[in-house]
């Protein structure tokens, strides 16, 4: 069977929360629920690294502003993460050149991250601080049932991960204005610290 399915769900995946994903393909393939996970993802080195940065997340994803930094560190991380874990699930497998699961996985991984970051954007223009809670949340546990899923039945898994991408993607068009705002906001609070500390323009 190929393998594609499993990594196009996983690079979905990992452009919202990278290192929820490689927690849970090393737990499936640790405790031997799944054979289709790389013994490089299974080490207790990557497990508890992976454990603790999903934590760090975990945290900063539900502060408003904070989750805005935060994506904007893992710009490059989310999109690197999913192509790599992409490349390994297919050298298990050897369904499918590494080169080609790099390529599908690193792609996925930056859309689903473009609107990821870019919903959270539009989020953080509302005054109130639930919507980055709730929103975490079911990103956290969209991640968790889906990737999970896609272990048993990978290719029903891709499909929905497609819809949601799609719909993602469909969705920023619709948030471009507060998007916008956001950046005009954090662009006005960095001219007023400027002018507060004295320093002239750059």
């Amino acid at each position: 069977m190929s393998v594609l399915p499993l990594v196009f769900t996983s690079g979905w995946a990992s452009g919202i929360n990278a290192y929820a994903v490689i927690l849970l393909l090393g737990v499936f393939g640790a405790t031997g629920l799944s054979d289709e996970v790389p013994e490089s993802l299974q080490s207790p080195g990557v497990l508890i690294t992976a454990g603790v940065l999903f934590a760090c997340e975990a945290v900063a994803d539900k502060i408003p502003y904070v989750d805005s930094v935060w994506d904007a560190v893992h710009t490059v991380i989310r999109p690197t993460s999913g192509a790599v874990v992409g490349a390994l699930l297919a050298g298990q497998s050897g369904s499918l050149s590494d080169l080609a699961a790099g390529a599908v996985g690193g792609s996925t991984a930056l859309a689903s991250h473009a609107v990821k970051a870019g919903t959270r954007m539009a989020v953080n223009t509302s005054p109130e601080p639930f919507s980055n809670l709730v929103l975490s949340t079911a990103e956290d546990l969209g991640v968790g049932g889906i990737v999970s899923f896609a272990m048993f039945h990978p290719e029903a898994a891709a499909i929905i991960a497609a819809v949601l991408l799609v719909t993602g993607l469909v969705l920023l068009l619709f948030l471009a204005h507060r998007i916008r705002r956001f950046l005009r906001r954090r662009a006005q609070r960095r001219e007023e610290r400027r002018l507060a500390a004295g320093r002239p323009p750059g």
